[in-house]
């Protein structure tokens, strides 16, 4: 068998490998369209939930999902990409850093449902947020960390140390550098990890459970210290506690999660090519 042979037959298997994976993916979407797509109409994505979520629509789960995402976002990407920044360009390689680095990767496999837990104890009942938007978004926000340093800092490295060394011979200070030339070249994967981290917000149930989400609030909330609706709760509400929900609801709901994390996806994409095309390297 000569080498060409060899490398077909590896092709051959990385595409069988491939539609393994992506072959199951695209039924469970199309499942999800073909039976959901039914529900979507105006009222649906408009208007508040009646005769306890038989009836109207998820307009409170919609906003409650995008508020926790955003709220999620203003804490979690400046500590995140802060951490990452004095981690890369600041710290020396220690035990200490060894240590903390470890922590990180370690952080990011823990269950959801540990956060949670962590959430309700600290933000909910120590600090007296209660269950609200306040303690959905910290708790959230720290279940992302780990995932956001992690990629920032990979993609702070992956910069070429010369781009710094020209900073430097011009007379500019490391964090000139840092903020003018390294942070710019690096923002793609940046960008990157902090999608991907958000991209977990938006479908996680557990850590809502204990924190944020309520059952069923047919209003939006009023203040960062109220309760809402989130997308991942009512689809688990929908499809395990209500008697006699409508399967084309469940289905809907779940088209609509669905949109919202491939959208997160395809603004990302978006950001992420125009800032490739600015990269110098």
């Amino acid at each position: 068998m000569n080498r060409y042979q060899v490398q077909r037959i590896g092709f051959a298997a990385l595409s069988l490998a491939a539609l393994i994976v992506v072959v199951p993916i695209l039924l469970v979407v199309a499942s999800i369209v073909l039976r959901g797509a039914g529900a979507i109409n105006w009222e649906f994505l408009g208007a508040m939930p009646r005769d306890g979520m038989k009836a109207g629509g998820i307009f409170p789960a919609i906003v409650g999902t995008l508020l926790l995402t955003l709220g999620t976002a203003a804490v979690s990407i400046p500590i995140g990409v802060g951490g990452a920044i004095y981690l890369s360009e600041y710290a020396r390689d220690s035990r200490w850093t060894r240590a903390i680095r470890l922590a990180i990767v370690n952080l990011a496999g823990i269950p959801s449902i540990v956060y949670g837990l962590f959430g309700l104890g600290l933000f909910v009942l120590f600090l007296q947020f209660g269950t609200s938007l306040v303690a959905g978004s910290l708790t959230l926000a720290i279940m992302t960390l780990p995932v956001i340093i992690s990629t920032a800092e990979e993609a702070l490295r992956a910069v070429p140390t010369e781009f710094r060394t020209v900073s430097y011979s011009l007379g500019g200070t490391r964090w000139q550098g840092i903020r003018n030339i390294v942070l710019p070249q690096a923002l793609p994967g940046i960008i990157t990890g902090v999608i991907l981290g958000l991209l977990r917000v938006v479908g996680e149930t557990a850590p809502i459970l204990f924190t944020v989400a309520a059952f069923y609030l047919p209003r939006l909330p009023h203040s960062p210290f109220d309760p809402t609706m989130a997308l991942p709760y009512h689809l688990y509400v929908i499809s395990t506690q209500v008697p006699g929900m409508p399967e084309h609801i469940q289905y809907g709901t779940a088209l609509v999660l669905l949109a919202v994390v491939l959208s997160m996806n395809l603004v990302a994409a978006i950001i992420r090519s125009r800032f490739r095309q600015r990269r110098q390297w």
